[in-house]
């Protein structure tokens, strides 16, 4: 089962109706970042995860028991719930099903799961993005629907058809998957008001979009967002991109000059890194519970 009540609270989120952006995490240190600075809900960026672990570009190489395992020891250290990007399911029915009972059981709130073929690329790379047919994806998330053992866990699908197929089939997928049973649905490229509108329109589920910093999505507004029928909006690149430009200031610095002084004012206090991480919480168990000698 899912981590207690967390799935439960994603549920309640999702039946809102309402607005809920959540930053794209992609270890613990940056989850525990986006819950203490008041995130109701945070986000598991494969993309991310693989730059983290491996060094690399979300090319379809990260497994499913690299992702697995990383995101249940995020889920567990956190007092909010957590989505996960779960890739492809890693495979045919038979995967996507063990995928499911495996991240509900690690914690996890809930997964998207998209339609892209193996082995799969990053949504938002500029060349097309094939796609499994649209018949065999539906029975992809009608095995997740039958897989999970809490209801509450939430099951996402998405689509990168768009990039192929154009927009009407893409959103026609999205329709296609939430009358499998997908709680909410996300079309890759739907980046402006009126696409997604038109998606919330053909699709008749709630809406999932990956805002970029860049481009229609980063200038839509909760309001915008909320009429055209989002109740979820993943800011996937805002963690990655923050580190890399926060890192290379710093140790080029560090490089150039010895020392960090010209960027120190960026860098976070050893108590405020201590306070992300719960440090004082850790500390008073420890008196609570040490050993007499």
């Amino acid at each position: 089962m899912s981590h207690p009540n967390h799935a439960e609270l994603l549920r309640s989120m999702l039946n809102q109706r309402r607005l809920v952006r959540m930053p794209c995490a992609y270890d613990g240190l940056s989850a525990r970042i986006a819950q203490s600075v008041g995130f109701p809900v945070v986000a598991f960026s494969g993309n991310a995860v693989s730059a983290s672990l491996l060094g690399l570009p979300d090319i379809g190489v990260l497994t499913m028991t690299e992702n697995l395992e990383h995101a249940g020891r995020i889920a567990r250290s956190l007092k909010i719930p957590m989505i996960c990007d779960a890739d492809t399911g890693y495979g045919g029915v038979m995967n996507v099903m063990r995928t499911v009972r495996e991240f509900e059981a690690a914690g996890v709130a809930g997964i998207h799961i998209e339609d892209q073929v193996t082995p799969k690329r990053c949504g938002l790379l500029p060349q097309g993005i094939p796609v499994l047919s649209e018949e065999d994806t539906v029975q992809k998330i009608m095995a997740a629907v039958h897989a999970r053992q809490d209801p509450n866990f939430v099951i996402i699908a998405r689509t990168d058809a768009k990039s192929m197929h154009g927009l009407k089939d893409a959103a026609h997928r999205a329709h296609a998957y939430a009358k499998a049973g997908a709680d909410a649905v996300i079309v890759m490229g739907a980046n402006t008001a009126e696409e997604l509108r038109y998606v919330t329109d053909i699709a008749q589920a709630p809406l999932v979009v990956v805002v970029q910093e860049t481009g229609p999505t980063a200038e839509l507004t909760d309001e915008t967002l909320e009429s055209v029928g989002c109740v979820f909006a993943l800011h996937a690149g805002t963690a990655r991109y923050a580190v890399v430009k926060a890192l290379k200031d710093s140790f080029q610095a560090l490089r150039q000059d010895s020392h960090t002084r010209s960027v120190r004012d960026r860098m976070a206090t050893f108590d405020e890194y201590n306070q992300v991480l719960g440090m004082d919480e850790w500390l008073e168990l420890e008196r609570q519970f040490a050993m007499k000698a």
